[in-house]
């Protein structure tokens, strides 16, 4: 399998600044594979993106901290994100993907390398497997942890995954908005359910990013903002931000991180907006210590 880069060596700076103590709250690493090998199983196969690359890119664009989503091309084994979470200085906390068998040890395990939650992936195209009954066990183990639940899936399966969303006992946060048909326009059938989710069930939380990938118009993605913004405004408690760098599968449509930056203040366009979105929401499921006056990392 050939090697793909899905990302620009030279990204724009942003003409806005995110606000001190910002978190990009979903990004990847992928090996260095020498070191962390793929998973056999991998849909994918990325160049090397290290933490070093990632934290260059955290300080180019005027981030603090980030939140490192283990990427599907490493399968289960959680050690690439374990290493760029060590590598942080206590700048990153993570997200994994774990088998349904695992352990209480080897949560507190993961847990004392920075996880602070799992995610489960319903994407045909990345995933051969993505059964229901097995992610429940799961989210029962990790919900006394504080743990929460990361879901991707796109907009055509959410009726049918909405009674295992109901049954998750903690916190959901769902990826990229289920990925919502944005061309539909900000009253479109996609959205509107979506948003009756969240208004029906206020533990489930959701990035409202992904405009490269959402966007039928790309930058500066006007059509994003406008089905987006009333999203943040509407749920400002409970939006989370990422660039998803390094940005799997888009080597056809490569993003320029730094316009990707200048989209917040579009869809979040208040100070408080913006501190709840890269501050204050990311802070309650990855730093909650820091909330309680606690800062042991």
């Amino acid at each position: 399998m050939s090697r793909t880069q899905t990302w620009v060596d030279a990204p724009s700076k942003p003409h806005w600044t995110p606000p001190p103590g910002a978190v990009d709250a979903h990004v990847h690493v992928f090996g260095p594979e020498a070191q962390f090998p793929f998973s056999p199983k991998a849909k994918y196969h990325p160049e090397d993106a290290t933490p070093e690359m990632l934290f260059a890119l955290r300080d180019h664009l005027g981030f603090s901290r980030n939140v490192i989503v283990q990427a599907s091309c490493h399968g289960t084994d959680n050690e690439a994100t374990l290493n760029g979470i060590a590598k942080s200085n206590g700048r990153a906390r993570g997200v994994a993907v774990v088998d349904p068998d695992i352990g209480l040890d080897d949560l507190k395990t993961l847990h004392a390398g920075g996880i602070r939650g799992v995610r489960f992936n319903f994407l045909k195209r990345l995933v051969d497997n993505a059964p229901k009954d097995k992610f429940l066990e799961i989210a029962k183990k990790i919900a006394p942890l504080g743990w929460h639940v990361v879901v991707y899936f796109e907009a055509d399966i959410l009726e049918e995954l909405v009674p295992f969303l109901e049954a998750i006992p903690t916190i959901v946060v769902v990826d990229h908005l289920g990925r919502p048909d944005i061309a539909q326009g900000p009253d479109g059938a996609d959205i509107t359910r979506f948003k009756q989710l969240l208004d029906e069930h206020p533990t489930i939380w959701t990035k409202v990013s992904g405009a490269e990938r959402l966007s039928p118009m790309g930058p500066p993605f006007d059509d994003f903002v406008e089905v987006i913004r009333p999203v943040v405004e509407r749920y400002p408690d409970r939006v989370l931000w990422g660039t998803d760098w390094p940005h799997p599968n888009m080597e056809h449509r490569i993003p320029d991180d730094g316009t990707l930056v200048d989209v917040i203040p579009r869809i979040a366009p208040t100070a408080e907006l913006q501190r709840k979105l890269l501050i204050d929401n990311p802070e309650r499921l990855y730093w909650p210590e820091r909330l309680s006056g606690n800062e042991r990392a």
